[in-house]
């Protein structure tokens, strides 16, 4: 009699998928709530979405999903006995995703100096609490990534690496809905 299970076919160890799936439902009722908020000021969140600077964020999409594909990288150096060069990767990974939040805080420093606060308009409060809420998730995926190249296991590799994609699929769902989405 088998007493495998399908949780042991996940990469990583259970509770990371708990986590994960928790935090998709977080992020998913904010992009929701923020959703059904826009249905009632179409022309206001428009307006206030004109303030944002899309390009900026497009090259920021890129930056932050660079990393997930070093992460899967740093898994099949790790497989092929190439610890150094994982390690590398993991890091370079990492210090990728402190980019972002560069970029992330010149958004917001850019934000504030032309007075634009979470209270100015329902858009804002969205936007800062979404995005916010995102970039606290990309530091924990900063510090997971470096944990994980001091602490290079497979199976803590397999953790880290789905962790920081769940932090890129949430910011490939805001990015549009956010930015791009009229």
């Amino acid at each position: 009699m088998n007493d495998a299970s399908v949780f042991d076919e996940l990469p990583g160890d259970l509770m990371i998928w708990v986590l994960i799936v928790s935090e998709l439902l977080v992020f998913g009722a904010g992009l929701a709530a923020f959703l059904a908020v826009r249905i009632t000021d179409p022309a206001g969140f428009a307006t206030a979405q004109d303030a944002l600077h899309r390009s900026g964020a497009g090259l920021n999409t890129v930056v932050l999903i660079t990393p997930g594909a070093l992460a899967a990288w740093a898994l099949r150096l790790h497989e092929g006995a190439r610890r150094g060069a994982a390690r590398l990767a993991l890091v370079a990974a990492a210090l990728l995703g402190v980019v972002f939040l560069a970029v992330k805080s010149a958004e917001y420093a850019g934000k504030a100096a032309d007075g634009i606060a979470w209270d100015t308009h329902p858009f804002f409060t969205f936007y800062y609490l979404l995005t916010g809420f995102h970039a606290a998730h990309v530091l924990a995926g900063v510090i997971v990534l470096l944990l994980v190249a001091w602490q290079d296991e497979a199976r803590n590799i397999e953790a880290g690496a789905a962790f920081w994609h769940m932090v890129d699929l949430v910011w490939v769902l805001l990015f549009p809905v956010i930015y791009l989405l009229r």
